[in-house]
């Protein structure tokens, strides 16, 4: 697939049928933009479990933090990411490595990689690049 730009309805649906949501790179800072997205989508009902090894065990938004996808206590229908884009490779690897996997890996606006998109939609996994979910979804839902 190409991720230059993504049809309304790809995105609606994924806003659509996701419930839970792995958030990678969860901030406690409130300045933070990954702080402010988890709220936001929280706050329209998804269930968002924050993942940042440096704050595993802690809470963010009154969430449990985890230290790896991989140690998520329940199965999450997408991947959030707010990494660096030399990061998304490795976050697409713990993905794949996932039991259920998750459906989709959107990574945050400025995180592109597509060599990292081809390898996730390879193994069955849509993929969202350079996107906010809480931009999307007023626009498209709301």
């Amino acid at each position: 697939m190409i991720h230059d730009q993504y049809d309304d309805n790809y995105i609606l649906d994924i806003l659509r049928s996701v419930k839970t949501i792995a958030l990678t790179g969860a901030s406690p800072n409130p300045a933070r933009p990954s702080n402010g997205v988890m709220g936001y989508l929280l706050s329209r009902g998804y269930e968002v479990i924050p993942v940042n090894p440096g704050q595993a065990g802690k809470h963010i938004q009154g969430q449990t933090v985890y230290a790896r996808l991989a140690d998520l206590p329940v199965p999450v229908d997408m991947v959030d990411v707010f990494r660096a884009s030399e990061h998304l490779s490795e976050v697409v690897d713990e993905s794949l490595a996932m039991n259920p996997r998750p459906k989709v890996i959107w990574a945050q606006l400025g995180v592109r990689d597509d060599a990292a998109a081809a390898r996730a939609e390879a193994g069955g996994i849509k993929v969202v690049m350079n996107r906010c979910p809480a931009i999307e979804y007023p626009r498209l839902v709301a």
